[in-house]
């Protein structure tokens, strides 16, 4: 049967990327910005203000206030891409049920990876803080004093500050006698992913493993996703390739990037151990100099890491050494710096992030 136009293809992958991410938009990100993505870079609207109101005055009116938006451009950092072989189907003939299975299986692996950078971009712009021990005794205290801070940063409490937490503060939490489980709430709440409400954060389920990390608490409003299809996904033959015969290939690009516009909007909590990381200019073009605070042992660091260091795993060749306050480090403007301490054993004991500060 004949296929259906790039238009349906990506509608279809558009929904179950809906679907299969973590960090949704709407929920964890928004997607306010103005530009196209695949030209390169877009314009980000940062406010920090309210438009302000004033006494009306019937006889002379009212002075016109200015507004404060500022734009900050952002320059697009990822471009992922499917390009997956069907051999013996020319472009007009292979099943549906096959482009949908490739589809469905591209688009949870995209998803993956805008997880991935997404949680690398909340960590990087994020207010770390230290607990010492969480514990179920103390979690709602420690929740608490997060949702303090925010309300002194002016940060909305409308219903849609959001908690990811790890495993093991997501079982915490459901023995805090002060969780309230979505059974409870609204289905508002549940599409949103979140298993309940603690101290009027929606409990977002988030199976990472990060070392040393419990959860990050945050607002939408104060972290964008950037995301449009360079390639719409399609069907495109492979017969003028000169190397196959009979086949096809379902295709497609995205360019995405994310980008948190208040550190105080947004909260990473870590326990046993803070890693705290800073980052300035590195004095030449397109370097940065990170100093690390709270380390006892080794420190190594990468840029724009695949996936976030762990709780005990071994360092590899994708590291290199840190001198905190020394180490200049090749980075452009934003990218992720990871930051791990390896203690006496060779393996991974605490971590940390910063953006990169370029000239």
């Amino acid at each position: 049967m004949p296929h259906e136009p790039q238009e349906r293809y990506s509608a279809l992958v558009l929904a179950k990327l809906r679907k299969d991410l973590k960090l949704k938009d709407g929920v964890v990100f928004n997607n306010d910005y103005e530009g196209n993505p695949t030209a390169g870079a877009v314009k980000i609207p940062v406010r920090d203000t309210e438009v302000p109101v004033s006494d009306y005055d019937k006889a002379n009116g009212i002075k016109g206030s200015h507004g404060s938006t500022g734009y900050e451009t952002v320059v697009i950092s990822k471009d992922k891409a499917i390009n997956e072989i069907i051999d013996g189907y020319d472009a007009a003939a292979v099943p549906d049920k096959i482009v949908a299975e490739r589809l469905s299986s591209g688009t949870y692996a995209l998803a993956v990876a805008m997880d991935t950078d997404g949680g690398n971009a909340l960590l990087a712009g994020s207010t770390p803080t230290g607990v010492e021990q969480l514990t179920k005794d103390n979690i709602y205290g420690v929740i608490v004093d997060i949702r303090k801070e925010m309300n002194k940063a002016n940060i909305p409490n409308d219903g849609r500050r959001y908690l990811l937490v790890t495993p093991d503060a997501e079982a915490l939490i459901l023995k805090s006698p002060e969780f309230i489980s979505a059974s409870s709430l609204g289905d508002e709440v549940k599409e949103t992913g979140a298993i309940g409400k603690i101290a009027g954060f929606n409990v977002i389920p988030w199976n990472d493993d990060t070392a040393n990390l419990q959860m990050i608490a945050g607002h939408p409003r104060f972290a964008t996703r950037i995301k449009e299809f360079a390639v719409k996904p399609h069907v495109q033959s492979l017969d003028g390739s000169g190397n196959y015969i009979g086949a096809c290939a379902v295709q497609g690009r995205q360019v995405y990037d994310h980008k948190v516009l208040r550190s105080v909007a947004i909260r990473a909590v870590y326990s046993p151990k803070l890693l705290y990381a800073s980052a300035a200019p590195g004095g030449t073009a397109n370097t940065t100099i990170v100093t690390v605070t709270g380390a006892e042992g080794n420190l190594f660091y990468r840029v724009n890491p695949a996936l976030r260091a762990k709780f005990g795993e071994a360092t590899d060749d994708t590291f290199a050494a840190l001198t905190s306050g020394d180490t200049k480090i090749a980075a452009v403007k934003d990218a992720v710096i990871e930051i791990v301490e390896v203690g006496g054993d060779g393996t991974v004991v605490a971590s940390g992030y910063a953006h990169a500060v370029v000239k």
